[in-house]
């Protein structure tokens, strides 16, 4: 298994805040990798650090075989970063903005054209392509930068929440777009706080929260460590909030409840086998008012729950 990318006990100190604490990674090639994590937790720092943009404080790390600290102007001719921030040359058209990074990167002309034709409609930009890009929407200038990223064909991509900000239908363009990238062998490393986007598209991923990686696995291992079944969320009435520790023991006396757990303000969130069918028994056991009712399968939402106690977006 040849590693595409390697951390070793990866640090980054600001002062003496630790946005990333001793992180160890092994990303085969060819993998869809996800940083799954709420904002603050350290997924923008490890990216800005393996695309050789921060020093690392310590530790060491390895892209395609290449050492980070003494070897990241090679590191720089195979990697494509897609930034948080959306980055564009705004007086230039959306084909003249991919031109340019693919003329920085030593692309034949002939060659990068005819790919960026071919980009901007995979994408949907094609009849607005030479369109000032100060005139898009921020869903289009979102997906410029994608296209921003990819158009030399790195062999690893940096993708930090690529779909923040965009509706539903160009979110979907977009994980498609990844998607396909991902066929071709390519090795990218996607960063998000959308669990949906993490569930969709990664092979394999990490949650991270205060700099420390708390999970590793495929989306469907780490679900599958809460359990089989249904959850059920509901919210109780302010008045009824201070009773939610003894409603969550009389629910875990309940043979085919698994756990329970208080959540946000008012909620509690539990998990049972064949909750829908019992869910008589769970009312007579709250003995209060259920308000906002959910019922649902297992999400990664849940894993950061169970791992943390409180939700992603808290």
């Amino acid at each position: 298994m040849e590693l595409a990318i390697e951390t070793n006990r990866l640090k980054k100190k600001f002062g003496n805040l630790v946005a990333v604490d001793e992180i160890d990674l092994e990303i085969p090639q060819g993998k869809l990798f996800g940083f799954l994590g709420p904002n603050g937790a350290g997924k923008t720092t490890t990216i800005s650090m393996l695309s050789t943009i921060l020093p690392p404080t310590s530790g060491n790390a390895f892209i395609l075989g290449y050492d980070l600290e003494k070897e990241a102007k090679e590191i720089k001719k195979h990697i494509g970063v897609c930034p948080q921030e959306i980055v564009l040359y705004e007086r230039l058209t959306a084909r003249e903005n991919i031109h340019l990074i693919a003329q920085m990167h030593g692309m034949n002309k002939k060659d990068y054209k005819e790919r960026t034709e071919e980009l901007l409609e995979k994408m949907n930009l094609l009849e607005r392509a030479d369109d000032l890009v100060k005139k898009y929407s921020g869903g289009m200038k979102r997906r410029v930068n994608v296209l921003m990223a990819v158009i030399h064909e790195p062999d690893v991509i940096f993708f930090d929440e690529p779909s923040a900000g965009l509706d539903p239908q160009s979110r979907r363009v977009v994980w498609d777009f990844i998607k396909d990238f991902q066929k071709k062998n390519c090795t990218i490393l996607l960063t998000t706080h959308n669990m949906e986007e993490a569930d969709d598209l990664c092979d394999e991923l990490v949650i991270i929260d205060y700099g420390k990686i708390i999970a590793h696995g495929r989306p469907n291992e780490l679900k599958q460590r809460l359990g089989e079944g249904d959850v059920i969320e509901f919210k109780v009435e302010e008045k009824n909030r201070p009773k939610r520790d003894e409603i969550i023991s009389r629910l875990k006396q309940l043979d085919f409840i698994k756990w329970a757990k208080k959540v946000g303000k008012g909620r509690i969130i539990l998990n049972g086998l064949d909750c829908l069918r019992r869910i008589s028994e769970i009312m007579d056991a709250v003995q209060v008012k259920m308000l906002d009712i959910s019922i649902r399968k297992n999400t990664l939402e849940d894993v950061f729950l169970d791992l943390t106690g409180r939700r992603l977006r808290d």
